[in-house]
């Protein structure tokens, strides 16, 4: 959030109850009250070429990894085990951000983003979620937009 304050960025911060036996992402729109497609999942991805990577796509979808793949340029790409996610991002699951992450990765924001005025993020820490706009959001972070989730 500071680094939304020191750009200049509006945003809401909403807050939730963290169930850990349901960390989903639908769970968390439930509880903040927005559409499951309004809602953001940060997922920790690692390409053959090109490293690792955020792909940041709507709760109510799965990543595509050849799409996400190819907007890399890498020939193969897979999500990070979830051992390895705190180690490489400091985050666990459930609080993974890429807004003034621990960690500068590249960010793939899925397409679909560009659909709302506003869209809900975590800003690094289970129990809140961020809204902003998508423009706001590929300001802060340096997302590329490419379509690279799918529905389930």
């Amino acid at each position: 959030m500071r680094l939304l304050d020191q750009l200049g960025i509006a945003y809401e911060v909403r807050s939730y109850e963290v169930e850990e036996t349901d960390l989903s992402a639908e769970s968390v729109a439930r509880k903040i009250g927005l559409p499951e497609e309004q809602v953001f999942k940060t997922l920790l991805t690692r390409g053959d070429t090109a490293g690792l990577c955020f792909a940041v796509i709507p709760a109510n979808t799965e990543l595509d990894l050849k799409a996400l793949a190819r907007a890399r340029g890498d020939r193969k790409i897979d999500t990070v085990p979830l051992k390895d996610l705190q180690p490489l991002t400091g985050y666990i699951r459930g609080g993974v951000t890429a807004l003034a992450a621990r960690k500068d990765y590249p960010v793939v924001l899925d397409e679909l983003a560009q659909l709302f005025d506003t869209i809900s993020v975590s800003p690094g820490q289970r129990g809140l979620q961020i809204l902003l706009s998508p423009l706001d959001y590929i300001q802060a972070t340096g997302a590329q937009l490419a379509p690279v989730s799918r529905f389930k």
